[in-house]
């Protein structure tokens, strides 16, 4: 009688744990899918922004180098030209073009890391569904083909806004037309010289996103997972790295990513110069100014007036800059991804 009792207190006991459970998940609110897309953009802006400013003297240097006239040539190394800029423009020179460089690259960030994870979960998704493995995870190659989707849908859908901050950088004070902001400079492209000039340089830029934002993602999340499943010296005991190692290989992928790239970079900034007046004086071979009819006139062009190591100008400050820039926003992204309470990584 006894056990019969308490096997049915006992029952009784586990039905209403039961209750309880499921009335504490009918009251947890849904999570809507459209929060955490929201919440992935503001992490990727965030990181974007962070990580240009702390850079923007090195990023202005770079490209005043790319564009340089060799006929009129005011400094050679990093240190000279950020001490030259500083002598002649001041403090605010440092950061030219900053503003604009953050109004383009939040949004490219924001739409970068997104679009990553999106071409992640797809590109993951046929790959287990063609090996029949449904414990399959990303190769590095696999990686580096959602970076390159990734990049190319960033860099198209705030190209115009690169173009202008090229030349909002380039100008200076003797410059003959001066642009007064984004919007400005958007509009007198648009007025002046016609809706395409607004995307000149995108095929060289497109190609040359593939492997640089391609081996960003490929080489930080290769070598995250690796540092984690070996642990060399230590690192990575806990599966969890410490901010000092991802920094390092934010900036190992943003090194290598850059170096491979770089040329293209270089004939993206001098074809979107071409066209504009007001950079005749800078952008210039035997005095006059230089015009390309596309990608590879200007390569051909390029090397043929300044030799080919005119494809790497520049490379010195962009490399100082890519090392901390690219570290700093993969770690700013999960950083502000911790703190917004996103349970993805980009790892994931």
């Amino acid at each position: 009688m006894a056990s019969s009792q308490d096997s049915v207190a006992k029952s009784n006991d586990q039905k209403s744990i039961v209750s309880a459970g499921i009335t504490g998940e009918a009251r947890k609110p849904p999570r809507h899918p459209l929060i955490s897309i929201c919440k992935s953009l503001v992490a990727g802006g965030v990181a974007g922004g962070v990580s240009r400013t702390a850079v923007a003297p090195l990023e202005r240097l770079k490209i005043l180098l790319q564009v340089q006239n060799r006929h009129n040539v005011k400094y050679n190394g990093t240190v000279q030209g950020l001490k030259y800029i500083w002598k002649t423009e001041g403090f605010r020179g440092m950061f030219k073009g900053n503003g604009t460089n953050c109004a383009r690259i939040v949004p490219n960030s924001a739409v970068k890391f997104f679009s990553y994870e999106q071409a992640s979960k797809g590109i993951l998704s046929l790959y287990r569904l063609q090996t029949g493995n449904e414990e399959a995870q990303l190769t590095p190659v696999l990686r580096l083909g959602a970076g390159a989707c990734a990049g190319i849908i960033a860099m198209s859908a705030t190209y115009p806004m690169d173009l202008v901050r090229g030349r909002l950088t380039v100008q200076t004070e003797a410059s003959p037309q001066q642009y007064r902001g984004i919007f400005n400079a958007l509009s007198t492209v648009f007025r002046e010289e016609g809706a395409r000039a607004l995307y000149k340089g995108w095929l060289p830029s497109v190609i040359g996103v593939i492997p640089y934002v391609g081996l960003n993602f490929s080489v930080y999340e290769s070598l995250k997972d690796w540092l984690i499943q070996t642990k060399p010296l230590g690192i990575g005991q806990d599966s969890e790295l410490s901010v000092t190692t991802r920094l390092a290989c934010g900036a190992a992928a943003g090194t290598i990513g850059q170096t491979v790239a770089y040329p293209l970079d270089v004939i993206r900034r001098r074809m979107q110069m071409g066209g504009w007046k007001g950079a005749a004086s800078i952008v210039a071979a035997d005095g006059k100014g230089l015009e390309y009819t596309g990608m590879v006139d200007a390569f051909r062009k390029t090397v043929k007036y300044e030799g080919f190591g005119a494809l790497y100008k520049g490379l010195v400050p962009n490399s100082v800059k890519v090392v901390p820039s690219i570290a700093i926003a993969f770690v700013s992204y999960e950083m502000v991804k911790d703190v917004l309470g996103v349970e993805m990584r980009i790892s994931d």
